[in-house]
Formats: structure tokens, C-alpha cells, sequence
């Protein structure tokens, strides 16, 4: 195991406890985060394809702001994990449809129609202001943005508790980099 991957491993108990302690103490923060969110894209032209998540243990539910999109026009998908190191595929979702349980323990959307994402919005156990997300580990964002980059543009927004943010995650080459970050305090431009 190299050295970052052992930070990393490390990192990641650290920061679970952090998003814990913030879920806890912020029990308004998704809607405040959502408004920012909502701000953020303000730009984006109906029809545009978001890729959000179904919060999962202490994530920032981003619902709320899904919510506002999907009222606005945009198309909402939400990530799957089909295997091991391969990158996420993204199957359409609506607010209140029906899941279906996923790889660890993730709810899915039931409907198995593909979409691919204009905008995604990804969960974190960390964040730091260079725009790098300490993930899970399995790497799947990482693949998956370097996907949709090299087919095109896509905008990738780590969406975060304030008390998530770390002075540095540790980081290797294939880490990819968030346009932003957006909290229920403050949007953060990144790179």
C-alpha cells in the first residue's frame, strides 16, 4: 500500500466523525446548502442532465435542491456502481420514485433507463479548498469524472457540511479535482 493510500485510509475515520458531528449540529443545512446549490446553477439550461445522490449514513441530503432542478427542468440521474474499479453509470431518477437497494448498502433508482450527466454532484467524507474530495475509497468518482471529461465537458460539485472541509486531503495523480463545493455556509470555486 503507498504512503497516500495508507493518509487516506487513516483520513477517512477522522472525517466520517467530522460529517457526523456536522449532520448533527446543522439540522437545517441541507435547505441552506440547496439554496446555494440552487444559486450555483442558475446558468444551466433547461433540460440539462444532474446528477445528485440518495444521502447515505451522514451525508448532506441534497433532495431539497434536487427538488428545485427537477422544477426547473432539469433531468435527474443518480450514480450506480456496476463493479469493481469501473466507472459509475447514472439511471434516471424523479423526486419520490422507486429504488431499489444497490452495491453497499446504496439506494438506487428502480428505473434502469441511462442518462448521462451534464452536472455532478458528489457526495464526500472530506473536501479541501484546491477542490479535491476524500471519497470511500473504491475510487468510482474519480474514475468517472475522468470519463465524462474526456468525452466532454461536465460540471463536478462536491456537495459537503462546512465542517467537512480538512486544510488538505491527501491526494494521488488520479484524484480529479471538483469545479466547486458548495455548503450550507458558502460556495467555494475551485482550480
Amino acid at each position: 500500500m503507498s504512503a497516500v493510500k495508507a493518509d487516506k485510509r487513516v483520513a477517512r475515520d477522522a472525517a466520517a466523525a467530522r460529517r457526523d458531528a456536522a449532520h448533527a449540529a446543522a439540522p437545517g443545512a441541507a435547505e441552506a446548502a440547496a439554496e446555494r446549490l440552487d444559486a450555483a446553477l442558475a446558468d444551466l439550461p433547461p433540460g440539462a442532465t444532474v446528477s445528485g445522490y440518495l444521502a447515505f449514513r451522514s451525508e448532506l441530503d441534497p433532495a431539497p435542491a434536487l427538488t428545485r432542478l427537477a422544477a426547473r427542468g432539469a433531468a435527474l440521474c443518480m450514480p450506480v456502481v456496476e463493479a469493481k474499479g469501473r466507472p459509475l453509470v447514472f439511471r434516471r431518477w424523479r423526486p419520490g420514485a422507486l429504488t431499489t437497494m444497490g452495491v453497499f448498502g446504496v439506494e438506487i433508482p428502480a428505473d434502469e433507463t441511462t442518462l448521462t450527466p451534464d452536472v455532478v454532484i458528489a457526495p464526500m467524507l472530506a473536501f479541501d479548498r484546491a477542490g479535491f474530495r476524500l471519497g470511500y475509497g473504491g475510487g468510482f468518482y474519480d474514475r468517472t469524472l475522468a470519463a465524462l471529461r474526456a468525452a466532454g465537458a461536465v460540471r463536478a460539485i462536491g456537495f459537503a457540511y462546512a465542517g467537512q472541509e480538512v486544510a488538505a486531503v491527501p491526494r494521488e495523480p488520479t484524484d480529479a479535482r471538483l469545479d466547486m463545493i458548495v455548503t450550507e455556509s458558502e460556495l467555494i470555486r475551485c482550480g
